[in-house]
C-alpha cells in the first residue's frame, strides 16, 4: 500500500508541474463593448474594404479612389499637416485582417497622430 501511495504521489507532483507549463503565455483579456462615443471629432478618415480573396483597398475620406497602402501615408501627412491635433479614424470591415488596421495604426504612431478605430453602436 505505501508503494501505490508513493505513486499517487509522484502523478500528482507530475501533473501540478505540467499543468502550469500548458499555457505559459495566455493572457485573458476584456475587450471593450462599442456603447460610448469618443469626445474628439476627426475630420479625415481611412476606410479599408475587404474585397475577398485577399484584396483590401484603402480610401482616405470616403473617396472612390483606391490608394495602395504606401500612399496613404502621404495623403494623411497632406491633409493633417495644418492641423494643431492631428487626428484621424480608421473605418475597416468586420472581415479585414487585423493586420491591415495595425498597418495603418503604424503610420500614425510614425507621424504622432491620433486614431480613432471606428465602430458599429451595439
Amino acid at each position: 500500500m505505501s508503494s501505490m501511495t508513493d505513486i499517487v504521489f509522484l502523478l500528482l507532483i507530475f501533473f501540478l508541474i505540467t499543468s502550469t507549463l500548458v499555457n505559459p503565455n495566455a493572457l485573458k483579456l476584456l475587450l471593450p463593448k462599442s456603447t460610448g462615443q469618443v469626445s474628439e471629432n476627426a475630420t479625415v478618415s481611412v476606410s479599408i474594404k475587404d474585397w475577398g480573396d485577399e484584396l483590401y483597398t484603402f480610401h482616405v475620406n470616403g473617396s472612390e479612389e483606391q490608394l495602395p497602402l504606401e500612399m496613404v501615408e502621404d495623403e494623411l501627412i497632406s491633409l493633417l499637416q495644418s492641423r494643431e491635433d492631428p487626428t484621424f479614424s480608421i473605418f475597416s470591415d468586420k472581415s479585414v485582417p487585423i493586420e491591415q488596421v495595425v498597418n495603418v495604426m503604424n503610420i500614425a504612431k510614425r507621424n504622432h497622430y491620433k486614431v480613432i478605430l471606428a465602430t458599429s453602436p451595439e
